[in-house]
């Protein structure tokens, strides 16, 4: 479609979502879907990206497919399409089986023009068939960022979306983000074969926000916080980096007569809810909140961010400032700065590297489960196995592809059982013919338990040369005529394995050296973060400049440093060694634990581990957490508790 004139697209603009102008840098990026070229829109945080793909969809004769990071950010997109008299719909983990069934219903039909998932969605073996099925005219990206290795919120899933598009043929992609750096940039889009000029950037620079960066010791920030929020008018975030803190700083603000809530992770979905829908409504003015807290607030009127703590790189400063002032109003954003909290952000980091043997650990498995050339995948027992956190064993399988090790054939649900809402009598009977006798087939061969069957697919293929694909798709229409119920569970990956590959001498160490690497550039990306605040020239500026936007004014005159206020970060309290001796004995008597509970080595790496309190399956396995000790050095950096180690224990 060729929209020269875009005459229609202003009308659409007008009469659906009633806006007079669009927006810089929406009507190149929906010309240019329009015209069948694939797009990245890089627009900051508020500036109306979804639009975007909103409109377009319009336009498009079939379905399009947003992959979004967040329910919380479906659920408002969706609440905001239906207002517009826009059908809409998503896939999600809240849906019953039944809302599910209209869904793919509605969406078979044509009735559904937009319709969100999660990127994990995708490896749902029953989903890519639906999938598969339905034309599609554009797969749109949110939160693009999350699939580049370089950019601060990498999803490893997110790197398997280019293979998804290619395998179920969709012609159109739009990648949305507001956080990209010249790097980033361009590896989203070669990823997807975007062009130089349908990259489309409107700037970073945003002078309605006040940046403010102050070097605040530990035991005045209570008293700085309730001075800052007191300057402020209007509704604010504060944010902090743990959940515990995010209960005691709302707490303290509660105190002081503020109308403050916690916000985190830690919480129930339904308390998140409650408490996102009272700030939204401005029931809550304060939010203190972990980042659980952000991702798909659409709130214009917030008059303040405020950081309790350090965030955890430039990247998500940007995008947790840029939830202030999106109505285009002055909003103040600052930092109560010093480096006590730089151990918190730094540990997070070290818990997430595999180690070597962890790393063998998996590779070995491969070659020992590996048949016919296949290997099966299945849940949590590998990271259990392997000591290594389920997003580093994403990581780490996602590496694996990408040297070709292993490629992923299809996930499958390892069990399929049905049961009958009406008589099998009554099922067969609305068929004829092929289709008829096909079902009696599968009947035939499925073991049923009371009332609950299950098909044997191998005799299915033996007596009927039917593939599975086919017997799913048979089950799944049943389901959607209501003759059966459908029930499945144990999601297993297939993948084809390169033997050759696999049993490379340096595989293990090639891919334990990128975890080292990846560690590295993380560490150096919160020092990156330090160097930020400490910076003598215009915050603004620098900012923008970051996210290779050349065009912001050199000095902006709405932050800390263009007002004479440099600072430089200290530490505000003195770090408290537990004695060698105590840390002697801690590590002593975990050594004791783990040998009564299996028979392998303390690493260095575990026992850092269990003195900063950082979390991995082999603690939650042997119930580590409940030894004394744990965590004893959780306010120290963990290079330094390192080399602490290295030297009591004799390492």
């Amino acid at each position: 479609m060729n929209n020269s004139s875009n005459l229609p697209l202003k009308s659409t603009l007008k009469q659906t979502f009633g806006f007079d102008e669009f927006r810089h840098g929406q009507e190149q990026t929906i010309t240019q879907l329009l015209n069948n070229q694939s797009s990245l829109a890089i627009f900051p945080t508020g500036s109306g990206k979804s639009l975007c793909y909103q409109l377009a969809a319009i336009h498009l004769p079939h379905l399009t497919i947003v992959v979004s990071p967040l329910l919380a950010l479906m659920k408002d997109q969706l609440a905001f399409l239906s207002s517009k008299g826009i059908t809409a719909a998503s896939i999600d983990s809240t849906l019953t089986p039944q809302q599910n069934q209209q869904v793919m219903a509605d969406t078979r039909s044509g009735k559904i023009k937009i319709l969100m998932v999660s990127v994990e969605r995708f490896k749902n073996e029953r989903f890519r068939q639906f999938i598969d099925a339905v034309s599609v005219s554009m797969l749109v990206v949110d939160e693009a960022h999350c699939i580049s290795e370089w950019g601060h919120n990498f999803r490893p899933d997110y790197l398997k979306l280019p293979n998804y598009r290619q395998a179920l043929n969709i012609p159109l992609v739009l990648l949305l983000t507001a956080t990209a750096t010249k790097k980033v940039k361009k590896d989203m889009a070669a990823k997807f074969s975007i062009l130089p000029e349908h990259i489309v950037q409107t700037g970073f620079y945003r002078q309605n926000l006040d940046l403010s960066i102050l070097a605040v010791a530990t035991k005045d920030k209570n008293q700085q916080l309730l001075a800052s929020i007191n300057e402020q008018s209007g509704c604010g975030i504060v944010y902090v980096t743990l959940q515990q803190s995010a209960e005691y700083v709302a707490n303290f603000l509660s105190q002081q007569g503020l109308n403050a809530q916690p916000y985190h992770a830690g919480f129930i979905s339904e308390k998140r809810q409650k408490i996102q829908e009272d700030f939204m409504s401005g029931h809550v003015q304060i939010i203190v909140a972990t980042i659980a807290f952000g991702m798909g607030i659409d709130k214009a009127d917030i008059r303040f961010v405020i950081h309790y703590d350090l965030p955890k790189s430039i990247e998500n400063y940007s995008q947790e400032i840029g939830r202030a002032g999106r109505d285009g109003l002055a909003s103040n954003c600052m930092t109560l700065a010093n480096l006590d909290g730089l151990n918190t952000v730094e540990n997070f980091v070290f818990g997430d590297t595999p180690e070597l043997s962890g790393i063998d650990l998996v590779i070995k498995n491969i070659q020992q489960e590996c048949l016919n050339e296949r290997w099966e995948l299945q849940g949590l027992s590998l990271s259990n196995a392997s000591n290594i956190r389920q997003l580093p064993m994403r990581t780490l399988l996602v590496q694996l592809e990408l040297q070709g090790v292993i490629k992923p054939l299809f996930s499958y649900f390892a069990d399929f059982k049905y049961k009958f809402t009406t008589t099998k009598d009554e099922v067969l009977n609305t068929f004829e013919g092929e289709r008829k006798e096909f079902l009696a087939t599968i009947f035939k061969y499925s073991g049923f338990k009371k009332v609950w069957g299950e098909p044997d697919f191998d005799a299915l293929f033996q007596h009927y040369g039917c593939d599975r694909g086919r017997v799913i798709v048979a089950l799944e229409y049943l389901q959607e005529k209501q003759l059966i119920t459908l029930e499945t569970k144990k999601i297993t990956e297939v993948y084809s394995v390169n033997k050759t590959l696999l049993s490379s001498p340096t595989l293990v160490s090639t891919l334990h050296e990128y975890f080292v690497d990846k560690e590295e550039k993380e560490i150096k990306r919160i020092a990156t973060l330090v160097r930020f605040f400490e910076l003598d020239t215009c915050l603004s500026h620098n900012l923008s400049k970051y996210f290779d936007d050349q065009n912001a004014p050199v000095n902006c005159g709405h932050c800390s440093v263009c007002r004479g206020k440099v600072v430089k970060l200290s530490y505000s309290q003195q770090v408290v060694w537990p004695d060698d001796s105590r840390i002697f004995e801690v590590l002593t008597s975990l050594i004791e634990h783990m040998s009564t509970k299996n028979k392998s080595v303390i690493s260095l790496e575990t026992m850092c581990r269990f003195l900063t309190g950082l979390t991995v399956p082999l603690f939650s396995r042997n119930k580590v957490k409940q030894l004394s000790g744990f965590g004893c050095c959780e306010n120290i950096r963990y290079q330094e508790v390192r080399e602490k180690v290295i030297g009591i224990m004799n390492l």
